[in-house]
């Protein structure tokens, strides 16, 4: 998928929650760890996997229940229980090798723990982190 220019994300993951939400609010599970970053669905975008399409924002930290409106940078390649459940990366500017090494460190971590919550489902399929695409720089 080519990604925009930009993003409307509603936040229902606020950075270093453990609980992540579905997009109605209900609790879709609560991780061992921290999120690093805020954690969102883009408005008006369906992602492969029939919800919402994933966002995650870098570079500040909005809360639960606010929208936000920042560039794409990049995506995740991200697979859970067999499906495509890509994120795209978004922020008030470009994140720094720092931050996209975090990124992917974080979605590489978060796969082993979705793995876990699959086999305790009884889901079955690939969960895997299958690296960070970043959006190509545009000249000018």
């Amino acid at each position: 998928m080519l990604l925009p220019h930009k993003a409307l994300v509603q936040i229902e993951v606020s950075r270093y929650s453990f609980v992540k939400r579905r997009p109605n609010g209900s609790v879709d599970f609560v991780s061992p760890f921290p999120s690093l970053f805020s954690y969102g669905s883009v408005h008006g975008v369906m992602a492969d996997d029939g919800d919402p399409q994933d966002a995650l924002v870098v570079g500040c930290a909005p809360r639960r229940g606010e929208a936000v409106e920042y560039p794409v940078w990049g995506q995740v390649f991200f697979v859970d229980a067999g499906v495509a459940d890509h994120k795209w990366i978004v922020g008030p500017r470009q994140p720094s090798e720092v931050q996209w090494a975090m990124v992917e460190g974080f979605f590489r971590l978060y796969a082993w723990a979705k793995r876990w919550m699959s086999l305790w489902r009884g889901l079955s399929g690939e969960t895997a982190c299958k690296g960070v695409e970043r959006k190509p720089s545009v000249a000018g």
